[in-house]
Protein backbone atom coordinates (compact mmCIF):
# COMPACT_ATOMS: atom_id res chain seq x y z
CA UNK A 1 0.00 0.00 0.00
CA UNK A 2 1.22 3.46 -0.47
CA UNK A 3 -0.15 6.34 1.58
CA UNK A 4 0.47 9.96 0.39
CA UNK A 5 0.66 12.87 2.53
CA UNK A 6 1.80 16.60 2.70
CA UNK A 7 -1.17 18.09 0.78
CA UNK A 8 -3.19 21.54 1.38
CA UNK A 9 -4.16 24.78 0.73
CA UNK A 10 -1.21 27.51 -0.09
CA UNK A 11 -0.80 30.59 -1.73
CA UNK A 12 1.25 31.14 -5.21
CA UNK A 13 5.04 31.08 -4.30
CA UNK A 14 4.95 28.88 -1.52
CA UNK A 15 6.26 25.48 -1.23
CA UNK A 16 5.18 21.90 -0.19
CA UNK A 17 6.15 18.89 0.70
CA UNK A 18 4.89 15.63 -0.65
CA UNK A 19 5.19 12.10 1.07
CA UNK A 20 4.66 8.57 0.24
CA UNK A 21 4.78 5.83 2.69
CA UNK A 22 4.81 2.39 1.33
CA UNK A 23 3.60 -0.23 4.20
CA UNK A 24 3.40 -4.21 3.65
CA UNK A 25 6.48 -4.24 2.06
CA UNK A 26 9.66 -2.53 -0.07
CA UNK A 27 10.03 -1.01 -3.13
CA UNK A 28 13.06 -0.25 -2.57
CA UNK A 29 14.17 -2.34 -5.71
CA UNK A 30 11.13 -0.49 -7.77
CA UNK A 31 10.77 2.40 -9.52
CA UNK A 32 8.60 5.45 -8.27
CA UNK A 33 6.95 8.35 -9.73
CA UNK A 34 4.29 11.42 -8.63
CA UNK A 35 1.15 11.70 -10.98
CA UNK A 36 -1.53 14.40 -10.90
CA UNK A 37 -4.86 15.13 -11.47
CA UNK A 38 -6.44 18.21 -12.04
CA UNK A 39 -10.70 18.21 -12.50
CA UNK A 40 -11.83 17.05 -15.71
CA UNK A 41 -8.60 16.39 -16.76
CA UNK A 42 -6.24 13.28 -17.24
CA UNK A 43 -3.98 12.07 -14.75
CA UNK A 44 -0.75 13.59 -15.83
CA UNK A 45 2.96 12.42 -15.13
CA UNK A 46 4.77 15.00 -12.68
CA UNK A 47 8.24 13.50 -11.69
CA UNK A 48 9.82 9.49 -11.41
CA UNK A 49 12.88 8.38 -9.92
CA UNK A 50 14.66 4.98 -10.54
CA UNK A 51 15.24 2.50 -7.87
CA UNK A 52 18.40 3.81 -6.77
CA UNK A 53 17.41 7.68 -7.30
CA UNK A 54 20.74 8.00 -9.91
CA UNK A 55 18.19 9.08 -12.61
CA UNK A 56 14.72 11.53 -12.05
CA UNK A 57 12.93 12.66 -15.00
CA UNK A 58 10.17 15.54 -14.59
CA UNK A 59 7.88 16.88 -16.45
CA UNK A 60 8.74 20.40 -18.65
CA UNK A 61 6.59 22.92 -16.31
CA UNK A 62 8.05 21.84 -12.91
CA UNK A 63 11.48 21.45 -13.79
CA UNK A 64 13.64 23.27 -11.37
CA UNK A 65 11.11 24.02 -9.11
CA UNK A 66 9.90 20.46 -7.65
CA UNK A 67 12.66 17.63 -7.03
CA UNK A 68 11.61 13.83 -6.57
CA UNK A 69 13.59 11.95 -3.60
CA UNK A 70 13.60 8.86 -1.83
CA UNK A 71 14.65 7.48 1.58
CA UNK A 72 14.52 3.32 0.76
CA UNK A 73 15.41 3.05 4.20
CA UNK A 74 12.20 4.37 5.31
CA UNK A 75 10.22 2.96 1.88
CA UNK A 76 9.10 6.66 1.82
CA UNK A 77 9.39 8.95 -1.94
CA UNK A 78 9.44 12.51 -1.48
CA UNK A 79 8.38 15.32 -3.74
CA UNK A 80 9.21 18.97 -2.58
CA UNK A 81 7.22 21.21 -4.81
CA UNK A 82 9.06 25.15 -4.17
CA UNK A 83 7.07 28.11 -6.01
CA UNK A 84 3.71 26.68 -6.12
CA UNK A 85 1.83 27.94 -9.07
CA UNK A 86 -2.44 28.07 -8.96
CA UNK A 87 -1.96 25.88 -12.28
CA UNK A 88 -0.32 22.77 -9.73
CA UNK A 89 -3.58 22.76 -8.18
CA UNK A 90 -4.33 18.92 -8.08
CA UNK A 91 -5.12 15.35 -6.59
CA UNK A 92 -1.40 14.45 -6.62
CA UNK A 93 -0.66 10.87 -6.70
CA UNK A 94 2.14 8.79 -5.87
CA UNK A 95 2.88 5.20 -7.82
CA UNK A 96 5.08 2.33 -7.99
CA UNK A 97 6.23 0.04 -10.91
CA UNK A 98 6.88 -3.23 -9.39
CA UNK A 99 8.20 -4.89 -12.57
CA UNK A 100 11.50 -2.61 -12.65
CA UNK A 101 13.43 -0.41 -11.25
CA UNK A 102 13.45 1.62 -14.07
CA UNK A 103 11.47 4.58 -13.85
CA UNK A 104 8.38 5.63 -16.79
CA UNK A 105 6.42 8.71 -17.74
CA UNK A 106 3.65 6.47 -18.59
CA UNK A 107 0.92 6.28 -16.09
CA UNK A 108 -0.16 2.53 -17.45
CA UNK A 109 3.54 1.67 -16.79
CA UNK A 110 2.92 1.63 -12.64
CA UNK A 111 0.46 -0.69 -11.13
CA UNK A 112 0.43 0.35 -7.34
CA UNK A 113 -1.18 3.44 -6.42
CA UNK A 114 -1.97 5.41 -3.82
CA UNK A 115 -5.19 7.42 -3.13
CA UNK A 116 -3.97 11.01 -3.55
CA UNK A 117 -3.49 13.72 -1.72
CA UNK A 118 -5.17 17.14 -2.57
CA UNK A 119 -2.79 20.62 -3.36
CA UNK A 120 -4.60 24.08 -3.72
CA UNK A 121 -2.43 26.94 -4.75
CA UNK A 122 -4.51 30.30 -4.35
CA UNK A 123 -3.21 33.30 -6.32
Amino acid sequence: QLEESGGGVVQAGDSLRLSCAASGGTFKHYAVAWFRQAPGKGREFVAAADWNALNTYYTDSVKGRCTISRDNAKNTVYLQMNSLKPEDTAVYYCAADTTTGWASRSVRQYDYWGQGTQVTVSS
